[in-house]
Order: C-alpha cells, then structure tokens, then sequence
C-alpha cells in the first residue's frame, strides 16, 4: 500500500510539472516548492524505512544531509533569483525515487543488489549534484 500512494504521489508530481510547462503556468514560488515537496517525500519515506529498519541510516543521513543544506543555499541566495534544477539534480531525484521506491517493495533478497545499485547511484549523484549547485553559484557570483 505505501507504495502505490508512494507512485501515486510521484506521477502527480510529474503531471503537474508537465501541467505548469504547457499551460506557461511556471512561477518563482512553484520553482522552488516542486523540489522542496520532491525531498519532503522521499526524505518521509527514507526516515519511515529506516525506522522499520529496511534502510540503511546512514544513506538516510547522507541524502538528507545534503537536501536539507542545498534548500537552505537556494533560499540564501534566492534574492540574485531562483536557482533552476540542473539536469544532475533532476535524474539524481529521479534515482533516489526508485531506489527508495525499490525498499518499500517486498522483493526477495537475491534482488537486494538491485535496489543497492540504484541507491549507490543515488547517492553518488546525490553528492556530485550538491557540489555542481555550490561550484555553479561561486562561479557565477
């Protein structure tokens, strides 16, 4: 059940996303909060895996380490304009939302290192993605 309502709230995301494109309904605010949602979703999901112990902690930390620093940068910096997610940001998004979807799923442990490889590379660009946004923002300013 949690993940259906997990892929249920995801294609909402996206069709809103798609939504807002066509119509030319893009805004500040709904730049910023698209993102700011994405994370408060799969950062929920991590926290209430981990505290079923079928995620690892630290992985929960790295990713919301990160997530929770580069949405503070964005809205210190937010006066020279919104930061627009990087093409990294949006597929590391992508796999932190399969590789968390994959732990909700029951899936027999011969398959664990599939959903370990999806979130390894979730957290590789997890970390790489925060460094571009850093290195982007000091280049540019």
């Amino acid at each position: 059940l949690s993940w259906c309502i997990y892929f249920v709230l995801g294609l909402t995301d996206i069709a809103d996303g798609k939504w807002a494109r066509q119509s030319n309904r893009i805004t500040s605010l709904g730049t910023f909060l698209d993102p700011v949602a994405d994370k408060a979703l799969i950062g929920s999901a991590m926290i209430s895996l981990s505290i079923l112990n079928r995620f690892p902690w630290w992985i929960t930390c790295v990713i919301l380490f990160r997530e929770i620093g580069i949405t503070l940068f964005r809205l210190l910096v937010i006066r020279g304009g919104v930061i627009p997610a990087s093409k990294g940001g949006k597929l590391k998004s992508t796999m932190q939302s399969f590789g968390v979807g994959f732990f909700m799923l029951p899936l027999p442990a011969w398959l664990d290192w599939f959903k370990y490889s999806f979130i390894t590379v979730a957290i590789i660009l997890t970390i790489t993605s925060g460094y571009d946004y850093l290195r982007s923002w000091y280049l540019k300013r």
